[in-house]
C-alpha cells in the first residue's frame, strides 16, 4: 500500500451529491476525480488489474492500459506533493503518457473526468506588487474565506480583522462594547444574551469568528473582481464559473487592492490567493469576459483572447450570450 496513494485516497475520495458533470465513478469533475484515479491506483498496486469499462474510453489493449497504470502509479508515489486537484492529476497523467496516442491519452482522462490536456493553463506565480499601483485606494489581507461566501464568479463577501490598520481606527464604540459583553455572556454561559449582542454586531457590518480556536472581531467587505465580468448564475457556466472561484479561495487568506466602490456598495478590487492573480485564472479558464467598459488593461484582454482561442469554458459555443447583455434584456418588464 503506498502511503501517498493511502493518504490521498483516504483524504479525498467522498461521494458528491451533485449529479452534474459526472464521470463514470460517480464524482465531480470539478472537485474529486482525482480521488477516483487515486482509488484505482491504489487498487492496481494491490491486485495489477486496470478498472473495468476502461476499454469503452481507449482504443489500446488491456496489456497496453496495465503499463500505463504502472508509470503512473511509479510517477504518483514520487510526486511531493501528490496530485491533489484535478488539474494536478490531468498534468501527470498527461506527461507520464505524453509518448502514447492521443486518442489513449484523452480517453483516460475523460474515463475519470479530468481535464483534457489543451484546457489546461498556466498561471503567472508572481506575488502582489510591493508598492501600490496606481489608482489603489487601500489593501487588507482577509481572513480566510468561507465557501459560503462566493456569491458566483465575480463577487465574494469576505472579512477583514478589526486588528487590520484598514479597520482598526473606524470600528464603532457600540461594536467594540458589543464584542466585549458577548464574551462575558460567554464566559457566563448566558448563549440567548451573547447570540442578541453577536447579531448586533452583525447588523452593524461585523462578526465575530472563530479562527483556529480563537474569537476574532472582523469587518464584512463585498469585493467585485475588478475588469472581469462572470456568467450570472442563471445564465450558461454561471455555476462552473462559481465553482472555479470557490475552488481557489476557499479557506485561504486573501490579499485584495481596492480601486474604489461600486453603485451597490461593493469594493472593486483585485485579488491574490497565494501568489496568484484571481482575475488571470478567470479569463484564462474561460469563465469570465473582460470587462472592457469598466477597464481597459491589456494583459485582461489577452487572457480572455488565450481562452477564446482554445474554446475553454464559455468560448466552447461560438457565440456566447455577454453577461451584461443579459442582464439588461432580464430587466425588462
Amino acid at each position: 500500500m503506498g502511503n501517498a496513494l493511502g493518504y490521498l485516497y483516504g483524504k479525498c475520495c467522498k461521494p458528491t451529491t451533485d449529479d452534474d458533470s459526472l464521470g463514470p465513478h460517480g464524482v465531480s469533475a470539478a472537485t474529486v476525480g482525482v480521488s477516483a484515479l487515486a482509488h484505482d491506483l491504489f487498487n492496481f498496486e494491490i491486485t495489477s488489474q486496470v478498472p473495468e469499462g476502461l476499454g469503452r474510453y481507449v482504443v489500446s489493449s488491456r496489456k497496453a492500459q496495465a503499463n500505463w497504470y504502472r508509470k503512473i502509479l511509479e510517477a504518483w508515489k514520487q510526486a511531493k506533493p501528490p496530485p491533489q486537484t484535478a488539474e494536478d492529476a490531468s498534468r501527470l497523467v498527461t506527461e507520464i503518457l505524453k509518448r502514447h496516442q492521443k486518442a489513449d491519452v484523452e480517453g483516460l482522462l475523460s474515463f475519470y473526468g479530468l481535464p483534457l490536456p489543451h484546457t489546461l493553463v498556466e498561471l503567472s506565480t508572481e506575488a502582489p506588487p510591493d508598492s501600490l499601483p496606481e489608482g489603489v485606494l487601500f489593501e487588507f489581507q482577509t481572513l480566510p474565506v468561507d465557501p459560503k461566501a462566493v456569491a458566483d464568479g465575480d463577487t465574494i463577501t469576505v472579512y477583514v480583522s478589526t486588528s487590520d490598520p484598514v479597520v482598526s481606527s473606524s470600528v464603532p464604540r457600540e461594536v467594540n462594547v458589543a464584542a466585549v459583553k458577548r464574551a462575558k455572556a460567554r464566559e457566563r454561559k448566558d448563549y440567548t444574551k451573547a447570540d442578541a449582542l453577536h447579531q448586533k454586531i452583525i447588523d452593524s457590518g461585523y462578526r465575530v469568528l472563530n479562527i483556529q480556536n480563537e474569537e476574532v472581531l472582523a469587518r464584512k467587505f463585498r469585493i467585485r473582481l475588478r475588469g472581469i465580468d462572470a456568467p450570472e448564475s442563471q445564465m450558461p457556466f454561471g455555476k462552473e464559473a462559481q465553482e472555479e472561484l470557490l475552488k481557489i479561495v476557499q479557506w485561504k487568506s486573501l490579499k485584495v487592492l481596492v480601486y474604489g466602490e461600486d453603485r451597490y456598495g461593493r469594493c472593486v478590487g483585485d485579488l491574490y490567493c497565494n501568489g496568484v492573480f484571481v482575475q488571470e485564472a478567470m479569463l484564462k479558464k474561460g469563465l469570465a469576459w473582460h470587462y472592457v467598459a469598466y477597464d481597459k488593461r491589456i494583459v485582461l484582454a489577452k487572457w480572455e483572447k488565450e481562452a477564446r482561442q482554445k474554446r475553454i469554458g464559455l468560448w466552447a459555443s461560438s457565440n456566447p450570450e455577454k453577461p451584461w447583455d443579459w442582464r439588461k434584456n432580464n430587466r425588462r418588464e
